[in-house]
């Protein structure tokens, strides 16, 4: 059984550096983030990828969201391994249009893209980030932010929003049990209208929880049936991705792109009617 607290804050900002260092803090990754496995080639002194660039950006407008839930039958590790894994996302997360990885550049540190659904009938959204993850012990972080990609620039069929910075926080509760925390800060390259906001705090941001929750206790039984050993972020020597140099990448700043005005877009039918603008049906029979 899972309990889900759900806190969604939606914050303004003026054009200026928005330094996120205080979000993270309050995950407890702000001294972890970005670093790596001992064996990573990449690391510089003190263990620890060294960026040409500093972690801020520049926006307008960004939405900042949190999510924690308790997970009393699912093991931390096993939210871990279904938050990694490409391939069982594409069956569980409804929203998601598309998703795969482009690069690793280090151990544990890769580059890729995704795009989603949003409600409808607001343009529908994609990023490229920079992920890096992190085990300690049985607890677990996952963190990313936009960058620029030469070969994936901004497509003219989707939004391309950005990542200010975004991470999960795992923490083992027991053999079988966890609690994961959810926090983004994403600018989404648009003004929203009030009934989106309203939607993402009081329907969205739980069901999409739900979901990862159901999607964690069927993930056993998945697995055994789909390359059970394959697990390149706990073992990256299983890795088919390409390495990729750090300067061939820079951060993505949210004034580059284009900005959408979609604040008076009205809410369609169907998702007045209660439909989930992408989340789809709770319908479990892709699990299988």
């Amino acid at each position: 059984m899972a309990q889900i607290q759900v806190c969604v804050l939606f914050c303004s900002y003026n054009i200026a550096s928005v330094d996120v260092s205080h979000i993270a803090t309050e995950l407890l990754i702000h001294q972890h983030f970005l670093q790596l496995h001992p064996a990573s080639p990449a690391l510089g002194s003190g263990g620890a990828l060294h960026l040409p660039w500093e972690p801020k950006v520049l926006c307008r407008w960004a939405a900042a969201f949190k999510c924690r839930m308790e997970c009393r039958d699912v093991p931390a590790e096993t939210l871990y391994d279904v938050l990694h894994d490409i391939e069982y996302r594409k069956k569980w997360d409804s929203n998601v249009i598309e998703t795969f990885d482009i690069a690793r550049l280090t151990v544990n540190a890769d580059v890729g893209y995704y795009s989603w659904r949003c409600p409808k009938p607001l343009k529908n959204r994609d990023v490229i980030t920079l992920r890096s993850w992190l085990p300690m012990g049985t607890d677990y972080i996952i963190m990313n932010y936009s960058v620029k990609h030469p070969k994936y620039p901004p497509r003219k069929d989707l939004v391309r929003a950005v990542s200010i910075q975004t991470g999960y926080l795992i923490q083992s509760t027991g053999p079988k049990s966890c609690v994961i925390t959810y926090l983004a800060q994403v600018d989404p390259k648009g003004s929203l209208p009030k009934w989106v906001v309203n939607k993402s705090s009081q329907f969205l941001a739980p069901k999409a929880m739900k979901k990862m929750y159901k999607a964690c206790v069927k993930y056993p039984e998945w697995k055994q049936k789909h390359q059970p050993h394959f697990k390149p972020w706990l073992h990256p020597e299983q890795s088919p991705l390409p390495s990729l140099a750090l300067s061939e990448l820079s951060v993505q700043h949210a004034d580059s792109l284009e900005n959408i005005d979609e604040s008076a877009v009205a809410e369609s039918r169907e998702e007045r009617a209660g439909g989930a603008g992408g989340e789809g049906s709770d319908d479990d029979t892709s699990l299988t």
